[in-house]
C-alpha cells in the first residue's frame, strides 16, 4: 500500500497543489490526469523520493519495493542491457555484485566462505539463479532481440533505450508501479503488450499517459488533479470523462429534478458496466464501478479547446489523389517503394509505418516540400488542402511576431485582429496571452496556434502527422471531435490508438518492401490473423 498524507508543493507564491491525502491500494492501477502544468510528473517524483515536498509525508506498506520509470536516458549508458534491467530490483542487484565481489578476492578466507553461505541463501530466496533469463525473457517481450542483450545500453538507439528502461522498471513484479509517459516511442505492439501486462498486474500501479486507450485498458481508478487538488474516482478514462461531461451538463440544467439526474446517472453506470464486460479488465472494473457514490461524480473544470475544421464553400470533387509507384529514400536507404493508391472523397485515412521518417518523408512529398525518388502524386483540380507537420520548428523560429501577428500571416482573407483573435480563443488563447511571442511557446501552445491555422485555410483535404505530439487529454479530445465530425478528407498518423480507432475508416501502412491499404477500422486492421505476419515483414 501506498499513502500520501497532507502533501503539498509550492514554488515561491505557486501552489502546484496542497493538502494531498490519498491511499493506492494493491491489485489497483490509477491513472494520473490533468492539464499540462498540473504537476502529474512532479508528484511522481514527490512518491519516489526524487524531488521533496513542501509539506506532509509519503509511506509505503514495510518490506514493499518501489520501481520507478527512469526518464533519464543517458543515466545507464555504461552498463550492458541485461545488467541495467537487474538493476531495476536494487536489492538483488546489490546482492549480486557483493557475491562477485566475494568470490573475486585473491585471498578468500574461511569466513568468506560463510559469509558466501548466506548470501547465496538469501540470493536462492530471491529467485536470483533465473535473474538473467527473467530479463532476457522480458527484453524480448518488449522486442529487444537477444543480439544486443550484452551491448552497452550507449549502443542502442533511442526507441530502443526507452524499452530497456521500461523493461528495468517492470523486472521483478514490483510492490509499487510508478510509470511515467510509458507508451512514449513505443509502437503499437508493444503498447498491446504493456496493456496485457499491467491489466493483469496484481500490485499497486500510477501512470501518467495522454493514451486515452492506454488509460482505458490498464485503470481501475482516476486520480484528478485540478486546481490544486487530487482525487480518486472509480473507473478508467473514459468513464471519468463521460460522467463528468453528464454531471456539467445536469448541473447547468438547474431546474432538472434531483430524482431525474439520480436515474440518468444510474443507467449511465449501468451501460458503462455492461460495456466493461468486452475490456482487460472486466472483472475489477465491475467492482469498481459496484462502488461508485453518485453524490462523488463532479462536473470537471477542464476547459477544451474548440477545434472545429471547416471547408470552404466548394466541396472537393471525386478526384482527390492519386500517388503511382512512388518511393522514398534518404542517403541511398529506401524508405518506402512501389507505392499505389487513391484517395476517395470522405476517406479518413490511417497511414502508418514502423520508421517515422518514411511517413514524414510522404507526407512531404503529398505537401509538395519534398521531391519523390519515383512516382507521380496527382492531385485533384477542386482539392484545397491544409498540413501539419509533425516537426513545426520552422513556422516559429527566428519569427519575432505576437501571436496575433503570427496567425495574421495565415489568414488568406480576413486580417481584423478581433477576426485573429477570434480563432485564437478557440484554442484557449485570451487576453494578454494573444500578445506574447510565439517564439516563447510550449510544444502543445505550439499545435493549438497550428491548429488555429489550419482551421483557417477552411481546407477540404488534411495532412496530418502525428497531430497529437505534445498535447494534453483535453486537446487531444477536442482534435478527436473535431475530426470525427470533419466532412472532408484526412490522411492522419497517430501514435493515439482512439484517435485512430474513431476516426479511421481505411488503413495505409507503408515499408521500405512493401505497403498494405485495407478498408477497414483501425482495430479490426490492428488484430487481423491474417494481416500480422505481412505487417511483421515489412520492415525486415
Amino acid at each position: 500500500m501506498l499513502q500520501v498524507s497532507g502533501v503539498t508543493l509550492k514554488f515561491g507564491k505557486r501552489v502546484l497543489f496542497e493538502d494531498v491525502n490519498l491511499k493506492f491500494t494493491q491489485g489497483n492501477c490509477y491513472g494520473i490526469i490533468g492539464a499540462n502544468g498540473a504537476g502529474k510528473s512532479t508528484f511522481l517524483k514527490i512518491l519516489s523520493g526524487q524531488q521533496e515536498a513542501s509539506s506532509g509525508h509519503v509511506s509505503i506498506t514495510p518490506g514493499e519495493r518501489m520501481a520507478v520509470l527512469q526518464q533519464n536516458h543517458y543515466a545507464y549508458d555504461d552498463f550492458p542491457v541485461l545488467e541495467t534491467v537487474i538493476m531495476g530490483h536494487k536489492e538483488l542487484y546489490d546482492l549480486m555484485k557483493e557475491k562477485d565481489a566475494l568470490y573475486a578476492k585473491a585471498d578468500f578466507s574461511d569466513e568468506d566462505g560463510i559469509k558466501a553461505g548466506e548470501l547465496e541463501q538469501r540470493f536462492a530466496e530471491m529467485n536470483g539463479w533465473n535473474a538473467e533469463s527473467d530479463a532476457a525473457s522480458l527484453l524480448s517481450s518488449l522486442q529487444i532481440p537477444e543480439e544486443v542483450h550484452h551491448r552497452l545500453l550507449r549502443e542502442l538507439d533511442s526507441r530502443q533505450k526507452v524499452r530497456v528502461l521500461l523493461a528495468q522498471a517492470l523486472y521483478g513484479n514490483p510492490d509499487i508501479l510508478l510509470l511515467d509517459e510509458p507508451t512514449n516511442d513505443l509502437d503499437l505492439e508493444t503498447i498491446d503488450w504493456l496493456e496485457n501486462f499491467l491489466a493483469d498486474y496484481p500490485h499497486v500501479t500510477l501512470v501518467v499517459s495522454h493514451d486515452r486507450h492506454f488509460l482505458d485498458a490498464v485503470c481501475t481508478h482516476v486520480v484528478d488533479v485540478d486546481f490544486g487538488k487530487m482525487n480518486i474516482y472509480s473507473g478508467n478514462y473514459s468513464f471519468w470523462y463521460e460522467s463528468s461531461q453528464l454531471a456539467m451538463r445536469q448541473k447547468a440544467d438547474q431546474n432538472k429534478k434531483l430524482e431525474d439526474k439520480v436515474r440518468e446517472l444510474q443507467e449511465f453506470i449501468s451501460r458503462f458496466s455492461a460495456n466493461a464486460s468486452k475490456s482487460k479488465q472486466a472483472t475489477s472494473r465491475k467492482k469498481a464501478l459496484d462502488k461508485i457514490n453518485l453524490e462523488e461524480i463532479k462536473p470537471s473544470n477542464r476547459k477544451y479547446p474548440a477545434i472545429l475544421f471547416n471547408q470552404m464553400l466548394r466541396d472537393a470533387g471525386d478526384q482527390i489523389l492519386e500517388v503511382s509507384n512512388l518511393s522514398a529514400s534518404i542517403d541511398g536507404t529506401i524508405l518506402f517503394s512501389g507505392l499505389n493508391f487513391q484517395v476517395n472523397r470522405g476517406d479518413k485515412i490511417c497511414i502508418l509505418s514502423r520508421n517515422s521518417l518514411a511517413v514524414t518523408a510522404l507526407y512531404r512529398i503529398l505537401a509538395g516540400e519534398l521531391q519523390a525518388t519515383t512516382g507521380d502524386v496527382r492531385w485533384g483540380v477542386t482539392v484545397h488542402k491544409a498540413y501539419l507537420p509533425a516537426d513545426n520548428t520552422a513556422y516559429f523560429e527566428g519569427k519575432n511576431l505576437n501571436l496575433v501577428d503570427w496567425l495574421r500571416e495565415y489568414s488568406p482573407g480576413e486580417k481584423d485582429e478581433q477576426f485573429i483573435r477570434g480563432f485564437l480563443g478557440k484554442m484557449l488563447f485570451s487576453g494578454e496571452e494573444v500578445l506574447k511571442s510565439c517564439t516563447v511557446l510550449s510544444g502543445g501552445e505550439k499545435m493549438r496556434c497550428m491548429f488555429s491555422r489550419m482551421m483557417l485555410q477552411q481546407a477540404n483535404v488534411l495532412l496530418m502527422d502525428e497531430p497529437t505530439n505534445h498535447l494534453d487529454l483535453e486537446s487531444i479530445t477536442a482534435l478527436n471531435n473535431g475530426l470525427k465530425e470533419y466532412k472532408g478528407t484526412v490522411l492522419f498518423t497517430t501514435h493515439d490508438h482512439t484517435l485512430a480507432q474513431t476516426v479511421a475508416n481505411r488503413v495505409i501502412e507503408i515499408g521500405s518492401k512493401g505497403y498494405l491499404d485495407k478498408l477497414m477500422d483501425f482495430d479490426d486492421y490492428m488484430h487481423s490473423k491474417a494481416l500480422l505476419e505481412p505487417r511483421a515483414a515489412l520492415n525486415s
